[in-house]
């Protein structure tokens, strides 16, 4: 008789997140363990607990997800996670602090449902939060040339020069400040916060841009006109995605994810993984 798949979720917030709780639930984990409040400097001995309770043989069986509010903490406990394995003593590990790889993924695998994103240009709205840069860097992969956008130019610049850096293709990269850069662009993704317009509706229809996404589903919507429940709506311009509509798609992904990590112990699902994964899934 086969262990139970059991998956510790790891939340940096106060409370573990139901919704990752539920998501979990449904991609078929046996036993779910929940932890809130988790930091690079209690975590060691939640992840040894998950490393010495079974044989290297039943490892697979058992899988860590990092989730929370805080993309940055969830991302320093996940290096401390991966520090404490050696050998065969590992599980595998997911991250998706505030859904921002299983959403980058979503959206950019949306996007190559329509455009062929190696001969795409695109403006990143937003571009310098934790779902802007992931759908930059994703971006990028797949060969396309992004503006990346920020209402401050020099932060746009140096998130620019950090995903330049860890890719090796700042020549199809460039910063930029708000949505003037929507010109000649193909493509436009608005990753902003809650309830922040960033794209207006006469600005948008002036452009040639031919696929519109909006990842905000709180009134008013990061693009201005798209509905929240669009689904690759086609309009005489161009298709427009809303929050919702690229939702589904992220919640299969995440769905997807989460059965992956069972596959053996030694996977780790972070932005590029996690849209490889989303790819296949097409």
């Amino acid at each position: 008789m086969k262990p139970p798949k059991i998956l510790l979720q790891l939340d940096t917030d106060p409370h573990a997140s139901s919704f990752d709780a539920i998501v979990a639930t449904d991609a078929g984990v046996d036993t779910l363990l929940q932890y809130s409040g988790v930091t690079p400097d209690n975590v060691e001995s939640l992840v040894h607990g998950a490393m010495f309770t079974r044989g290297p043989e039943d490892l697979h069986r058992t899988a860590i997800f990092v989730g929370g509010s805080d993309v940055a903490a969830g991302e320093a406990v996940y290096e401390r996670i991966v520090q404490c394995f050696f050998g065969p003593m590992r599980v595998s590990v997911m991250l998706d602090s505030n859904g921002s790889n299983t959403t980058a993924a979503a959206a950019v695998v949306r996007a190559a449902k329509h455009l062929d994103l190696s001969q795409t240009t695109a403006l990143v709205l937003a571009g310098t939060g934790p779902v802007g840069q992931r759908v930059a860097r994703l971006l990028l992969q797949a060969g396309a040339t992004v503006r990346l956008s920020s209402r401050q130019i020099d932060r746009a610049q140096a998130v620019c020069d950090a995903i330049g850096q860890r890719l090796g293709s700042g020549d199809r990269l460039s910063a930029c400040q708000g949505s003037e850069a929507i010109a000649g662009c193909d493509a436009v993704f608005a990753c902003g916060a809650a309830g922040v317009q960033l794209l207006d509706a006469a600005t948008l229809a002036a452009s040639d841009v031919r696929l519109a996404i909006d990842l905000n589903a709180v009134p008013p919507v990061g693009i201005e006109g798209i509905d929240v429940m669009d689904r690759g709506k086609a309009t005489d311009q161009r298709i427009e995605y809303g929050a919702i509509g690229v939702g589904g798609t992220k919640m299969k992904i995440h769905r997807a994810a989460i059965k992956r990590l069972f596959k053996s112990n030694d996977q780790r699902l972070d932005a590029e993984t996690i849209h490889a994964i989303a790819r296949d899934l097409r």
